[in-house]
């Protein structure tokens, strides 16, 4: 039944990232990804915070699977990341693909920990 919960988190996180993606990226006139950069960071974020909850007990397996290998592996996509980080390179936009990389591993492993944190604070009462 565990992977049936994988199915689940992924049937709403696939359609969830496409939506979100497209909702920002619309808003900004730029050639910058920020739809995948905020897929991303908020994947990290919701991941953290699950990590945290399992951590500190709040949590458990089944939970991790459905959002955190479910939800979070369909919502977040470091295939998207790669190529339009390689597109900004071939078209020119070297600072932002490099930009893009930097801010990317900082705002995810951020995110990871700030979510973490509050999730075992949020647990410790």
């Amino acid at each position: 039944m565990n992977w049936l919960l994988v199915i689940l988190g992924g049937a709403v996180g696939a359609p969830l990232r496409y939506l979100t993606d497209r909702a920002v990226q619309v808003r900004h006139d730029s050639v910058f990804p920020w739809g995948t950069f905020t897929v991303n960071a908020a994947g990290c974020l919701v991941l953290g915070a699950l990590t945290g909850a399992v951590l500190a007990g709040g949590a458990g397996s089944r939970l991790g699977l459905l959002l955190g290998t479910g939800l979070c592996g369909a919502l977040t996509t470091y295939s998207t990341f790669s190529y339009e980080t390689l597109r900004l390179a071939e078209r020119g936009a070297g600072f932002l693909a490099a930009a893009n990389v930097a801010a990317s591993v900082l705002v995810g492993l951020g995110a990871v920990h700030l979510g973490m944190e509050v999730a075992e604070q949020l647990l410790e009462r």
